[in-house]
């Protein structure tokens, strides 16, 4: 891309921006704040009319501010978003809904043997006749990434993978990447954390504000060139512990439950303290689904402190799922509606007591901005929305919150602004429990971090980020 200047409804999404992608190349792009980040993904694979700028695909023009030469480009954009078809077999999606394809009688062990090579070459044991809807998530990330190989996709964008992929399973992915980098296809991969990128990345470029602001080559990653070039993402990122501060830490409350993984049910308990913030970092993205569906289970029974609670009607619990502000919000209900349903487990005259809702406007007007309340809660802001869903824990009191992948999809303000969301909860003596695939997601905020297995939940050491992250530069910048 060159001079691209790219606009959405008359909102400048993109100006002047340059990026240079090469053949083999992983480059990283870590977005400092979202702004113009779909913006490049849209461009990437359809050429959109542009107001300035030109973009090149395989050394050949393809759009410029004068007009698209071709309609879409062989670029693939592999997301959180499954893309494949469900219903359909790995070897269906891999060969047959490719651009291209011609045989109108299938031969599938034919399809089945031409698959078998690829696997090989990577290292990966995924049955061709596999349903994609019975794939794990890493799983399918490699059957979309194949899928991009086999149809002549050179550019492969892999963006926000480590939110439901494991360590484990990325440091695998890594390899498959440079497989296939020695083979010539090119890799742009967008993720917030540079200790992960700079792992992977041969460049990285920071996008702030529609523009390329840095591009880093991989013997000057490090926190120094950070500090030095990117102010605004080392405050947002590394100075949070510096800033922040430690909540009064209160009683200790057990927790155990029951639930299937794997088609056999499993105990899994541990134990949290008023006011604490602990990581339950899921072994795979598996166990987290499992865990998911039974945190919000409308039959889901949990022991708390010796006692059974249902999670959805007990006022000592409360769960927050992932991107909350689609999941959370009730349009067909006021703002005042949608910030006391918390309130009612506790309180349950609220939906009576005028009273009551009048002085909650008065105490948390300030806080929330007296002109919420005269809205419809879809035309709010995402901040707006969030501030009301976290207001909503804050009234109902509990002992404990689970929040699901809490930072998922946010850029470097906006996870600041969770944070700062999080303390005031913990404030509260609220006790917090993140789950997360990613350790990098949560190890700023967290005081503990717990493995949650299928044989059950392991204390963490206390050297977290040493040992198990064994990123360089951050084992000097914790205290």
């Amino acid at each position: 891309m060159e001079r691209v200047t790219y606009a959405e409804q008359g909102v400048r999404k993109l100006e002047n921006f340059n990026i240079q992608i090469y053949v083999g190349e992983v480059m990283g792009l870590i977005p400092v704040n979202a702004h113009g980040k779909n913006a490049i993904l849209k461009l990437l694979q359809n050429n959109l009319a542009l107001f300035d700028g030109y973009i090149y695909y395989s050394g050949e023009l393809v759009n410029s501010w004068r007009g698209a030469v071709k309609r879409s480009n062989r670029v693939s954009i592999i997301q959180a978003k499954n893309r494949l078809v469900n219903g359909m077999t790995v070897a269906d999606n891999i060969f047959v809904l490719r651009q291209g394809f011609r045989q109108y009688f299938l031969q599938m062990s034919l399809l089945n043997r031409e698959l078998a090579p690829f696997m090989q070459d990577i290292g990966m044991d995924i049955s061709a006749n596999t349903r994609v809807e019975n794939l794990s998530a890493f799983e399918r990330v490699v059957v979309e990434l194949l899928r991009a190989v086999v149809g002549g996709y050179r550019l492969i964008v892999l963006d926000e993978i480590s939110v439901f992929v494991s360590e484990k399973e990325l440091r695998k992915l890594y390899q498959i990447m440079r497989h296939y980098t020695e083979q010539g296809f090119s890799f742009l991969y967008i993720n917030s954390h540079f200790e992960e990128i700079e792992h992977i990345c041969d460049r990285t470029g920071f996008l702030c504000n529609g523009r390329l602001q840095k591009i880093l080559r991989k013997p000057d990653m490090s926190r120094k060139n950070l500090q030095e070039c990117l102010e605004g993402y080392d405050r947002n990122v590394w100075g949070y512990p510096e800033s922040g501060h430690l909540p009064k830490i209160g009683q200790k409350i057990g927790l155990e439950w029951e639930m299937f993984h794997d088609g056999e049910k499993r105990n899994f308990s541990f134990c949290i303290r008023e006011g604490e913030c602990v990581t339950l970092q899921m072994h795979d993205n598996q166990i987290l689904q499992n865990c998911v569906s039974f945190l919000t289970g409308e039959e889901s029974r949990i022991v708390l402190d010796g006692r059974v609670r249902k999670i959805v009607s007990d006022r000592e619990i409360s769960v927050v799922s992932a991107a909350p502000t689609s999941t959370m919000i009730f349009p067909e209900m006021s703002y005042m509606d949608n910030l006391c349903m918390g309130l009612a487990r506790r309180m349950p005259a609220v939906w009576r007591g005028h009273r009551v809702r009048a002085s909650i406007r008065k105490e948390y007007a300030p806080i929330l901005g007296d002109e919420v309340f005269e809205r419809p809660v879809e035309e709010l802001s995402e901040r707006q929305k969030y501030r009301l869903i976290y207001t909503r824990i804050m009234l109902q009191k509990p002992r404990v919150a689970f929040l699901i992948q809490p930072f998922m999809g946010a850029d470097m303000p906006h996870r600041r602004f969770i944070w700062e969301m999080l303390e005031q909860l913990l404030d509260r003596g609220i006790a917090l429990v993140l789950l997360s695939v990613n350790p990098l997601d949560t190890w700023l905020v967290a005081r503990r971090t717990l493995k949650m297995e299928s044989q059950g939940i392991y204390e963490e050491k206390q050297e977290f980020e040493e040992h198990q992250i064994s990123y360089s530069f951050m084992k000097g910048g914790r205290v």
